[in-house]
């Protein structure tokens, strides 16, 4: 199922809307990491609200997500992580330590705003 990812402002907003096998998740990142460059976008949003389940691969793909789009130059927030979906990782251990996560797309819209703000002062603009 491919996700839909819009573009508003600088910022990325991939709303993802079902679970997705590994080959999703795969072009979900792939195209993440093309659109970062093709926009010159400064951040990007990952809501998985609609997700009731975040298994190990999912987990990883979005964390590489993440550090990809910071080698190109963005900020990544994931939103919306249910409050059993935080509690099935953390009994498994998955973690997504060094990413930014957020209540929701609101709130996700708020900490990037911070983030890239500040990676404006750290490089010197």
């Amino acid at each position: 199922m491919k996700v839909p990812i819009l573009k508003q402002g600088d910022y990325l907003i991939a709303s993802v809307q079902s679970v997705l096998s590994d080959s999703d998740l795969s072009l979900l990142r792939d195209e993440i990491a093309e659109r970062v460059g093709r926009y010159r976008s400064r951040g990007v949003i990952i809501d998985v609200t609609a997700l009731d389940v975040i298994d190990s691969y999912a987990a990883r793909t979005l964390k590489n997500i993440a550090q990809i789009t910071k080698l190109r130059g963005a900020e990544t927030v994931i939103a919306g992580i249910q409050p059993e979906v935080a509690f099935s990782m953390v009994q498994l251990g998955l973690t997504l330590d060094g990413v930014a996560t957020a209540l929701d797309l609101e709130e996700g819209l708020i900490c990037l705003d911070k983030l890239t703000k500040g990676m404006i002062n750290k490089n010197g603009g």
